[in-house]
């Protein structure tokens, strides 16, 4: 029966706003549900097409109801600094008004259903780089809470605990002993990720463990090939061996041999011999 509050998660990018919003929900058991104003420009996102147009829809905030199944689900809706300005469509803004007022959410009414919807236990959270384009009505509804920047040892933490953890189960490396020393977490960090957030440390991380599963499969691959080329030796050596034997058996060894006995004789011949009237001699030649 309690009224949700309006939150309102402000820092620079990659410190954590959605995740944070994700942490809530699963510590409150409410089911989670994102969707991001960036750049909207048309009402009907949020309040839904009237029955009238084709391919008319309900906007966000009933779709979220319908998927959640529930009337209290924590609802994120990221990137309210981003929201597009005010055009021929409506305005975003104003709309956003009746949703994150206390006052008025109990009754929201969308085009396209046409009734009263009750909003007033969805805990609603959003997500900011900075206040200074937020409109100053949509301040004023909201519970801002702001987020800092990392520094070198909370992202070390980050890192080890969450991220290289992620990283190597995404890439396939869960059953080999992957570690990313402190120091070298600590270099990564000093040269190449000086961002406040840990989104640029994520997709370092994240490019260290591919690199590592390609040498991994590679070098099993490599494996592979090796015992592929010793098993086709070995058999490539059993079956000469046994073709040597096949075609010299003891049969077509004797036939040989008798073959040749019949090939050896005598032949007659004649020779010089001065001894002779005739002045040579007959001479048998083997």
């Amino acid at each position: 029966s309690l009224q949700g509050k309006i939150l309102c998660l402000v820092g620079p990018p990659g410190v954590g706003k959605t995740s944070v919003g994700k942490s809530i929900a699963r510590s409150i058991n409410r089911e989670f549900y994102r969707f991001s104003v960036g750049g909207l420009s048309d009402v009907a996102e949020i309040k839904g097409h009237r029955r009238t147009y084709v391919g008319a829809m309900p906007g966000k905030l009933i779709q979220c109801l319908k998927k959640a199944k529930t009337q209290n689900p924590l609802v994120l809706i990221d990137e309210i600094d981003k929201l597009g300005r005010a055009s021929h469509q409506g305005d975003p803004a104003s709309a956003l008004l009746e949703v994150l007022d206390p006052n008025q959410n109990d009754s929201f009414t969308d085009h396209y259903m046409d009734i009263p919807v009750d909003l007033s236990k969805v805990l609603f959270v959003c997500t900011a780089n900075q206040l200074d384009t937020v409109p100053g009505p949509l301040q004023d509804r909201m519970e801002v809470i702001r987020l800092s920047g990392y520094d070198l040892p909370e992202k070390v933490q980050i890192a080890k605990q969450y991220l290289i953890p992620k990283a190597v189960a995404a890439n396939g490396l869960s059953n080999q002993k992957v570690e990313l020393t402190q120091k070298a977490t600590e270099a990564l960090i000093r040269g190449y990720c000086r961002e406040a957030g840990v989104r640029n440390l994520e997709k370092h991380v994240d490019k260290i463990m591919r690199k590592l599963s390609f040498k991994v499969a590679k070098v099993k691959e490599e494996r592979l090939l090796l015992e592929e080329a010793a098993a086709r030796s070995e058999q490539s050596a059993t079956t000469t061996e046994e073709a040597v034997e096949a075609s010299n058996d003891a049969t077509e060894a004797s036939s040989a041999e008798e073959v040749e006995e019949e090939d050896v004789r005598k032949e007659p011949s004649l020779h010089w011999d001065a001894t002779k009237e005739t002045g040579c001699d007959k001479l048998m030649v083997q």
